[in-house]
């Protein structure tokens, strides 16, 4: 099935860079079941989150993909922990609007970029970094982000590095979302903290409303 989203929904994400510029924060989140996706994923729009990244970590991440690709209007739903080419495929099947992975081997990265969809791959080194960059890719995953450096590293990566552009990911709190989002080499950062595991189980879509209103409101519109 074709995913719903028009330019009259949500402006559609042609590269990673893209993505980076769709909210503050990419919400990375496991599902247990198909059928949390939808309600989940809608409860984000209201709150002003138009993008999600719906990890393969379960069983029913492929279905939910798909599930919010068709259902939900006005979201970008990307395809995370894509470790595989063969699940490059599978999501983009699925209608996963981007790729996201945590790492970029030879062979999965030649299958993301051939996918035509845009990829944020994920990277922790200068080179993997660069290598990435040779690839043609300017915004990528900084993953783990926390463990390898944090914030004191991605910020000198702008020395040799100053084209490039990051979500980073891994360990990042509300607390320390905003000062990731202060680097200028940051577009975006991703955590799971939008979508607790508890309020999803209990489908408590309006606290996951609330936390995406304040998500949303960490990076307020200049001008």
């Amino acid at each position: 099935m074709s995913p719903l989203l028009t330019t009259e929904t949500t402006a559609p994400v042609r590269s990673g860079a893209d993505v980076l510029d769709l909210a503050p924060v990419i919400p990375v989140v496991v599902v247990d079941t198909v059928e949390q996706a939808v309600p989940l994923a809608r409860a984000l729009v209201r709150g002003g989150i138009p993008v999600i990244e719906i990890t393969l970590r379960s069983e029913a991440g492929l279905g939910a993909i798909e599930a919010v690709a068709t259902e939900v209007e006005g979201m970008v739903v990307g395809a995370g922990t894509v470790v595989t080419p063969e699940q490059v495929q599978q999501v983009k099947d699925a209608g996963a609007q981007f790729i996201v992975t945590p790492g970029s081997p030879p062979r999965l990265l030649e299958a993301a970029l051939d996918s035509g969809l845009p990829l944020l791959a994920g990277a922790s080194t200068l080179t993997e970094m660069l290598t990435l960059a040779e690839a043609g890719l300017e915004a990528m995953k900084f993953f783990p982000a926390e463990a390898s450096g944090g914030r004191p590293y991605l910020s000198a990566v702008a020395g040799p590095c100053p084209q490039l552009r990051f979500c980073p990911t891994g360990g990042i709190t509300p607390q320390t979302a905003p000062q990731w989002l202060a680097l200028d080499n940051v577009g975006c950062v991703g955590g799971s903290w939008l979508t607790p595991k508890d309020a999803v189980a209990q489908g408590d879509w309006a606290r996951i409303e609330a936390l995406a209103a304040e998500a949303a409101a960490l990076r307020q519109p200049t001008g």
